[in-house]
């Protein structure tokens, strides 16, 4: 997976919207949205480290997949999250309340 395809499992990992990280990274929204577009390029360094630091992530996290502190999460959970953000709203919701359910916290 490249920058984009992390960046988007980070931010629905994260449940952080696009505007929520543009205002916590000082990144302009549409410069964001761009990232996050099928054929878009890695951002400039100075950039990808704005975005990591907002995600609390490194910027190796954002651009490999792995972080060389911290391992990379496993592949079912990078795939857990690739699967979650292409979800609808209401599919996520149900998702996370399934995992509630399983993981004993039925709370919502």
């Amino acid at each position: 997976m490249g920058f984009r395809e992390n960046l988007k499992a980070e931010l629905a990992y994260q449940d952080i919207l696009v505007k929520e990280l543009a205002e916590l990274s000082g990144v302009n929204k549409r410069t964001l949205d761009n990232y996050l577009r099928e054929k878009s390029n890695t951002p400039p360094a100075d950039v990808a480290v704005k975005i990591a630091h907002a995600l609390k992530v490194s910027v190796e996290y954002l651009v490999t997949g792995v972080d060389s502190v911290v391992q990379d999460k496993p592949s079912e959970t990078v795939e857990l999250f690739s699967i979650y953000s292409n979800l609808s709203v209401v599919n996520k919701r149900n998702l996370l309340a399934i995992a509630r359910i399983l993981h004993g916290n039925g709370s919502s």
